[in-house]
């Protein structure tokens, strides 16, 4: 009888789930959600920082679940459904109820856009994280493009609001953003920060002089920043290409002289 419970007992464990790295999990999707209704009342700033937050509580979860062993199956889907929502439809709607609604259907298509891109980004990426490097992401992970959405509305709102140039330029970053979430450009994942280990101290003063720099003009800073995230990878991709390609003239150099010396030897 003894056995039976224990088989029990062990088989009903299985079952459960890990409740700290779900309830931040749920910290983020009600960012989005949050963000959804700020969105929807023309609160803008509100919208875009609320974004910013989920994606706080989005770099914890996984951090967390991974320091306390409490990694399953059932938080990797949780996290992927709630990043759709966090940072697909929450930017997506404050994109049109912020800068696209005057160009009708085509506004609203353009964030359709982003937001298909960014559930296909998501999938691809669970079927092929166990494939791929822990140290790049294959395309703009949906985060970072959310981050640069809500920082992009923070900084024009910080310099006084939209004028009808700038509207033509939003529509076509989210295009941008689209693209670059499908596409295979090498992203930097910053999975190797482990924020629960010993660090040297010039990490800490490091980051302490990051936060400041941040504090000093937000919104102009944390725009820098998530525009430096997103032009890295395709600068990356092209320095990377550029050094092959000088790699590969540099050996058709060096073989073309012994190929010569042979010839003449040849004829000799």
């Amino acid at each position: 009888m003894r056995v039976k419970t224990r088989n029990r007992s062990r088989k009903r464990n299985k079952k459960g789930i890990y409740i700290l790295p779900s309830l931040f999990t749920s910290c983020c999707l009600f960012g989005g959600f949050y963000a959804i209704i700020a969105a929807i009342q023309g609160r803008y700033d509100a919208a875009a920082i609320a974004i910013l937050i989920a994606a706080i509580f989005d770099g914890l979860d996984g951090k967390i679940a991974r320091f306390a062993k409490a990694t399953s199956q059932f938080g990797a889907e949780y996290d992927s459904l709630s990043d759709l929502v966090a940072f697909g439809v929450a930017p997506g709607l404050l994109a049109f109820q912020w800068s696209l609604e005057p160009f009708g259907r085509f506004g609203w298509l353009a964030v359709f856009l982003y937001i298909i891109c960014g559930a296909l980004r998501l999938a691809r990426f669970n079927i092929q994280k166990n494939d791929l490097e822990s140290r790049h992401f294959k395309g703009l992970p949906i985060p970072a493009a959310a981050i640069f959405i809500a920082t992009l509305v923070l900084f024009i709102n910080f310099l006084g609001g939209l004028t009808e140039n700038k509207h033509a330029v939003i529509i076509s970053t989210i295009y941008l953003l689209s693209f670059l979430m499908v596409s295979t450009i090498d992203y930097l994942s910053f999975k190797e920060l482990e924020l629960f280990k010993q660090k040297p101290f010039n990490v800490l003063v490091a980051t302490v002089l990051l936060f400041i720099v941040v504090a000093y003009k937000p919104p102009l800073m944390l725009f820098l920043f998530s525009t430096m995230y997103v032009i890295s990878g395709p600068a990356i991709t092209l320095y990377h290409r550029a050094r092959t390609r000088a790699k590969a003239a540099n050996q058709t150099i060096n073989s073309a002289p012994a190929k010569s010396e042979k010839s003449f030897e040849g004829k000799l």
